[in-house]
C-alpha cells in the first residue's frame, strides 16, 4: 500500500516538459492522459465524455478544454461547482457545498508556532485530515511532526516515526512541519502548466483539475509539503466534510498533487485552521502580517523567531519561536 511517503515507490522517471502530454499516468482523468488520448481522437474522448463512459469522477470534456481557473468568470466557476457537487453526491450520497472565497483584502496570512510547548500529540495532524477530506486508504497526511533532540535544530536527523502515546519525551521536543506557503515558492516554479500558485494574501494554491501529476513541484519543495495520489483515494461517507472550497479541502482524485492551503476555506471567513482549534498546549498561533496589534505579528517582532532552511530563500510564512 502506498503512503505518503511513497514519494520515489514506483520507478517512474520524470519526461522533459515537451512530452509531458503524451505521458499517461495510470487510467484516472488525468490532464495529462486526457491530452494523450485528445491528440489520437478527440472525437473519441468527446464522444465518450458525453455517453458517461471513462473513470468515474474524471473531468469532463469540457472542463479539460476550460481556460485556466484564474481566468474563469463566476458563471463559469458556478457551472464547474454544481458538476463537482452532482458528481460527489452520486458516487457517495453525500451532499456537499464548493465555494470559493477570494483573498482578503490587505491580508497577509501567517502561522507561528511555540516549540516550547507543543507536546508532539499530533492531534493537529488528525484535525487537518478530518478538515479536508484526507484517507486513511491509502494514509495521507498534510501534516508531519519531527521529534528532535533538545539542543538541535538538525531538521534533518529528526524522525517522524515515534509512539504518540509516550510523548512529550525527555529531552525532546516536537517540530511540526506543513507547507510553508513561501513568498518566493519553488514550487510554483517547477509546474510546468500553471496548476500551482500564490494568491494575494500568500496562500499557495492547486487547481486539482488542472494538475498533470507531474510531480515536479513535489521534488522542488524543499519542506516535503506535497503529497501525491498514487491511488484512488478512499473516504467513508460519514467522514467526509461537505463544506468544501474549490482550491482547498474539496474531493481529490489519483494522479494530482495536494498539499496545506491554511485552510483558506475556513480562514478566508474569517476561522482559525482547524490544526490550530485541534491543539492541546496553545503552541499554534496564526494572524495577518498587516495587523500591528495581532497576535501573529507581536511574536514576530518580539520573539526570536526563524524558519527551516532559510539559506534557501524560500521565505516562508511559517515561524517557529520558543518561549
Amino acid at each position: 500500500m502506498a503512503t505518503d511517503t511513497d514519494l520515489h515507490a514506483e520507478p517512474s522517471a520524470l519526461e522533459p516538459h515537451e512530452k509531458l502530454a503524451e505521458t499517461k499516468l495510470d487510467e484516472h482523468g488525468s490532464r495529462r492522459t486526457f491530452l494523450k488520448i485528445a491528440g489520437a481522437s478527440a472525437a473519441g474522448v468527446a464522444a465518450a465524455a458525453a455517453t458517461g463512459c471513462g473513470s468515474p469522477g474524471a473531468p469532463t470534456t469540457e472542463e479539460f478544454f476550460r481556460q485556466h481557473y484564474k481566468k474563469l468568470n463566476d458563471e463559469d466557476k458556478k457551472k464547474i461547482f454544481a458538476r463537482i457537487e452532482d458528481e460527489v453526491r452520486a458516487r457517495s450520497g453525500v451532499s456537499v457545498h464548493i465555494s470559493d472565497p477570494p483573498p482578503i483584502e490587505g491580508v497577509d496570512f501567517a502561522y507561528a508556532l511555540n516549540l516550547s510547548v507543543c507536546n508532539g500529540s499530533r492531534r493537529c495532524v488528525e484535525a487537518c485530515a478530518r478538515e479536508n477530506n484526507l484517507p486513511d486508504d491509502p494514509e495521507l497526511r498534510y501534516i508531519r511532526v519531527m521529534e528532535m533532540e533538545v539542543g538541535s535544530l538538525e531538521f534533518e536527523e529528526a524522525t517522524a516515526y515515534y509512539e504518540p502515546e509516550k510523548v512529550p519525551e525527555k529531552k525532546k521536543f516536537y517540530l511540526p512541519v506543513q507547507c510553508h506557503q513561501c513568498d518566493n515558492p519553488p514550487c510554483v516554479k517547477a509546474c510546468p502548466v500553471g496548476a500551482t500558485w500564490k494568491e494575494q494574501d500568500g496562500i499557495v494554491v492547486v487547481d486539482y483539475s488542472w494538475c498533470i501529476g507531474c510531480r515536479f513541484c513535489v521534488v522542488a519543495c524543499p519542506y516535503f509539503a506535497r503529497r501525491f495520489n498514487w491511488e484512488e483515494p478512499t473516504i467513508a461517507p460519514e467522514r467526509i466534510n461537505p463544506t468544501q472550497g474549490y482550491l482547498s479541502n474539496r474531493l481529490r482524485h489519483k494522479g494530482v498533487v495536494e498539499k496545506c492551503t491554511f485552510c483558506l476555506h475556513r480562514t478566508r471567513a474569517g476561522r482559525m485552521p482547524a490544526c490550530l482549534e485541534a491543539c492541546p498546549t496553545g503552541a499554534r498561533k496564526f494572524g495577518n502580517l498587516n495587523d500591528p496589534e495581532g497576535e501573529i505579528r507581536k511574536i514576530i517582532d518580539t520573539k526570536r523567531v526563524y524558519v527551516l532552511k532559510e539559506d534557501l530563500a524560500t521565505l516562508p510564512r511559517f515561524y517557529y519561536y520558543f518561549g
